[in-house]
């Protein structure tokens, strides 16, 4: 009998999508055809292969009616929002822009005594494994540039978000990209871990839980195989008394609650000058306390549910246990009948939170944040690095220098002035700290993905 995963939705708690899990031997298999298709896919022209990547993610956008509702069943997004499809094709159309340029052999010498030059190659087949709270998005940042590139991908994606990857496979089979060349593949952790310990990947991409990491960690260990990691995020916000108050507010607050909080770069805790302190909160629970709990499927929903109970279950645990050590919550549970006390949870504002509470200190990723006065940027500095995790942090002033100097003492991997919770594919997406390691997007992430080759020809005397 053949083991099975299932994507529970979070609107009902019933069984939205149910599919086989590939055997070892199968998998296996699929990694065979990957190298095996890999020759000639590396051996096409790079505009070639940018050509048929940019029409399976346009025929990927073309399936966006089918796609949103699917995904506020899968993992609560409210239909409102709309899908993935801007997100995923400014970074996949970006990539393909400069992908001519970030792959160019780079020349040393070319003269009539030698040719020196380093070249980039493909590095066989990438293992991506996405996550389910924005799987196009997050899903593409790798795959589009590693198919650029000259590789083979295959997908294994998050249970809760269990029909994207055969949705994306589908997109790029019918736009002509051959089929062993992008493969999505529905894997257990034994067998995931089982294909990274026998060197059958070039390069793996993880994009999840801290845990997680440590599992692919230890999975390629000895392997010397190629792992980039984004994992957890604790991201702050900080404004300053020259900040533009009422932008702070809207975004701060949009980067906390947005997708119920469930943002790999939402923020998560935010650091307030005195001045603007009083005014900020204010405006802050009047935003809040007009959102809409409710089912995503209907359009007046602005905050659907979280994608499962478990999580909901610890952003409810984080928030007790600050309001028992002297949180103050700051949003009326009356106004969100709604909450269930399972995936449907309240948006929550906490005030009088110190950094001895885990909801300002562990990942959250929920639809709560704590709000804490300082008295300067040296606080705010302190307050910000006092974090296991480090991939944004958003700083709000109308000075730029200041923003600049504040932001090369934050151990971050991306610095945003007057701005939160986007990812940039022209800069490199990157964290510190236990967020992971490696480079995505930008020229970067090509580096990431290929492996340099060094060509020194002598010329006949």
């Amino acid at each position: 009998m053949s083991k099975k995963i299932q994507c529970i939705s979070p609107i009902n708690g019933t069984v939205f999508a149910e599919r086989d899990v590939s055997t070892m031997d199968a998998s296996f298999a699929a990694v065979t055809r990957a190298k095996t298709a890999g020759k000639a896919w590396a051996a096409r022209s790079i505009s070639e292969r940018v050509s048929l990547v940019m029409a399976g993610v346009a025929r990927l956008g073309e399936m966006t009616d089918e796609i949103v509702p699917e995904l506020a069943q899968m993992m609560g997004r409210p239909v409102r929002y709309g899908g993935e499809f801007g997100g995923v094709n400014e970074r996949a159309s970006y990539m393909a822009e400069i992908a001519e340029t970030a792959l160019a052999p780079v020349i040393v010498e070319e003269s009539n005594a030698f040719q020196r030059r380093i070249e980039r190659e493909p590095l066989g087949v990438v293992l991506v494994v996405a996550p389910w709270n924005y799987p196009y998005m997050t899903a593409i940042n790798t795959v589009a540039p590693a198919l650029i590139a000259g590789n083979t991908v295959i997908l294994k994606h998050a249970t809760q978000t269990l029909l994207v990857g055969e949705r994306m496979e589908r997109a790029f089979a019918e736009a002509g990209v051959p089929a062993d060349v992008f493969q999505n593949l529905f894997l257990d952790h034994e067998t995931t871990a089982a294909l990274i310990a026998a060197k059958s990947f070039g390069f793996v991409n993880f994009t999840g839980s801290v845990g997680g990491g440590r599992a692919i960690e230890r999975a390629a260990a000895g392997t010397f195989t190629g792992v980039g990691l984004e994992l957890g995020g604790k991201d702050p916000g900080y404004v300053m008394e020259d900040a533009n108050l009422d932008q702070a507010v809207d975004t701060l607050i949009d980067g906390a609650m947005f997708n119920a909080g469930q943002c790999c770069c939402g923020i998560e805790r935010i650091y307030v000058t005195a001045a603007l302190y009083d005014a900020f909160v204010e405006k802050a629970v009047a935003i809040v306390s007009e959102y809409k709990l409710g089912n995503p499927l209907e359009t007046e929903t602005t905050l659907g549910p979280m994608a499962n109970v478990r999580f909901a279950t610890e952003v409810r645990a984080q928030t007790a246990e600050a309001i028992a050590s002297g949180a103050t919550s700051m949003i009326d549970p009356a106004l969100f009948p709604e909450d269930d006390g399972g995936a449907y949870l309240m948006p929550q504002i906490l005030t009088n939170v110190t950094h001895d509470m885990r909801v300002m200190r562990d990942e959250s990723f929920g639809p709560v944040v704590g709000i804490m006065k300082v008295s300067d940027d040296d606080e705010a500095i302190r307050l910000m690095n006092d974090s296991d995790f480090g991939l944004t942090a958003s700083l709000w002033t109308a000075d730029t220098a200041r923003a600049a100097a504040i932001g090369r003492q934050i151990e971050t991997g991306t610095v945003f002035m007057n701005r939160a919770d986007y990812l940039d594919p022209g800069l490199c997406w990157t964290g510190c700290k236990d967020t992971g390691r490696g480079a995505a997007l930008s020229s970067l992430g090509y580096q990431s993905l290929t492996r340099p080759k060094s060509y020194h020809l002598k010329m006949p005397s």
